[in-house]
Order: C-alpha cells, then structure tokens, then sequence
C-alpha cells in the first residue's frame, strides 16, 4: 500500500512539473511556527508546538507542492510528509480545483498504517470582499484501521481590510470504522507585512477527548 501511494501522489508532481517543462513556472516556498498542528480539529502534535516547511510550484493551471510538520502520536513516529498536485481554474465566476494528496509518516510502527491518500474536489466564489468555498476529500484507505474516509468542508474569508481578514471552516469526516464527527475553526490574521503574517484561530469539534476539545491555536508564517 505504502509503495501504491508513494507512487500515485509522485505522479501528481510530475504532471505538473511536465507542464513546467513546457511553460514558465513560479516557485514558493513558506515556512510556519505554531503552537499546535490541529489538523480537522485533532492535534497532530500532542499539544505542542510546531515548525512547517512548504515549497509550491505553480505552472499555468498546473500545481504541486511539499509539505513537511513534526506529528507526536504517543509512538516512535516524528514527522509528516505531504506531497500533492494538482490543476485549478475558473469557470462562470468560480475558482475550481481538482487534486491529489499523500501523507506519509517518517518512524511510523510497523503495522500502523498511517499513509494515506485522498482525492480533492474544491470549489470557492469571490463575492465583494468575501470568498465562501466547498471542499470535498476522498480517501479509498484512510489514516489507521479505517479503509474509506470522506470529508467535506464548507469553507469562507472575509477581508477586513488589506491587513486583517476573518476565515473559518465547518466540516464533517465520515469514517467506515470509527464515529464520524464534525469540526470547525474560525480565525483572524494579520498581515505584518508582505511575507509575514500572524493568525489566531479557535479550533472545536463533537468528540470528547483531549486532542479534539477546543483550543486557540497562535501561528507565524512567512513566505517567500
């Protein structure tokens, strides 16, 4: 399986880096210290802090990326590895995307499963300052014991001014084997400056427990 997805999720980066081949290509990359990684509504990293590292190449319609976190799940594993492509456009005022995501766990147990890949179909409109937008994800064999997983996620920003902007989220993970449950976030960040900007975001989700009761979550970014 893991060999499976390290495939696929390396063909969605070559589609696009065949697309740079045959157009000029943009490079970005960006970096994030946060206190938590809540990823849809659960830590990631046992309620301690985190460091990101993102690259992101963009080639007309074509995209792809990496992204790397340290993960703490109370086992010998260390860090998360994320590689993703994809293409996006616009049709009648809408923003679409269509991609392909693959998490990989570095030191994960023998057994544990952890790797994982989904199917992203997302759309958004900009409506005056504000941009409301519906994102599914399709995994035909999710993180741990559970095999098909979907999650769905309404999503909105608003932009204050051109320093601050309100965002937030509503999503609902389905799971074949353990209870699906709902998720939402909702935020405020700051613009210090064209690269650096500071967010500050209120996490929550159905399920008792102390990785998913709800947290403010304080995170820098940068990008370059």
């Amino acid at each position: 399986m893991r060999i499976y997805l390290a495939s696929a999720a390396a063909a969605a980066l070559l589609l696009a880096a065949g697309a740079a081949s045959a157009q000029s290509a943009e490079v970005a990359f960006n970096a994030t210290v946060t206190s938590d990684y809540v990823f849809r509504g659960f830590s990631q990293t046992d309620e301690d802090p985190a460091f990101q590292l993102g690259a992101d190449l963009t080639a007309g319609a074509f995209y792809a990326g990496a992204w790397a976190s340290n993960v703490d799940f109370g086992d010998d594993t260390k860090a998360e590895f994320d590689v993703y492509g994809g293409v996006r456009g616009e049709a009648a005022g809408y923003e679409w995307d269509l991609g392909l995501v693959g998490y990989f766990y570095a030191d994960a147990p023998s057994g544990a499963d952890y790797d994982y890949l989904e199917v992203k179909a997302a759309a958004s409109r900009a409506i005056g300052p504000a941009t409301l937008g519906l994102a599914v994800y399709y995994s035909p064999d999710f993180f741990g014991v559970d095999e098909t997983a979907t999650y769905v996620e309404l999503n909105g920003e608003w932009a204050v001014t051109d320093k601050i902007s309100l965002s937030g989220a509503v999503g609902e993970q389905y799971l074949d084997v353990n209870d699906d449950y709902a998720t939402w976030n909702l935020g405020v960040g700051y613009a210090l400056n064209d690269a650096l900007g500071v967010d500050l975001r209120y996490h929550d989700t159905d399920v008792d427990g102390v990785l998913s009761e709800s947290r403010f979550v304080a995170s820098l970014s940068l990008g370059f």
